[in-house]
């Protein structure tokens, strides 16, 4: 019995740290299956749909961020995310600035709590996109 108790306070201390572990943040690549990025980060291109245009790769600690708009004359239309770091605050956050750009048709977007250095990467890459389509 008195071996039982430091044996249990001991494992319970080296498996906290296995249960804390979050895995190196991994960048994803994410296009719609309808549309193929532009040969360059900030070139714009034309879909039967509208205008194509990529911002430029925004880079942070968690992995890369860029944006991809589609236009249909002067009205934001799409957002597409061709990169973004594969963790559950992007993730969660993604559609809520995709959203947020396509009411506001501009980079004036709010940054989502939880993944703020990905929300400022996405307005980033967002502005660069909507200035090379000027």
């Amino acid at each position: 019995m008195k071996r039982a108790v430091p044996v249990l306070l001991l494992t319970i201390a080296g498996l906290v740290p296995l249960w804390r572990y979050e895995p190196q943040a991994e960048t994803t690549t994410v296009a719609a299956a309808t549309e193929a990025p532009p040969d360059s980060a900030d070139s714009g291109g034309s879909t039967a749909t509208g205008r194509v245009v990529a911002g430029q790769v925004q880079e942070t600690r968690y992995g890369q961020v860029q944006v991809q708009l589609t236009y249909e004359g002067d009205r934001i239309t799409a957002v597409t995310m061709l990169k973004q770091p594969s963790s559950a605050p992007t993730r969660q956050a993604v559609p809520v600035l995709v959203e947020e750009t396509l009411e506001a048709q501009s980079a004036e977007v709010d940054s989502v709590s939880g993944a703020t250095t990905t929300s400022a990467a996405y307005v980033r890459s967002l502005q660069s996109a909507i200035d090379s389509a000027e």
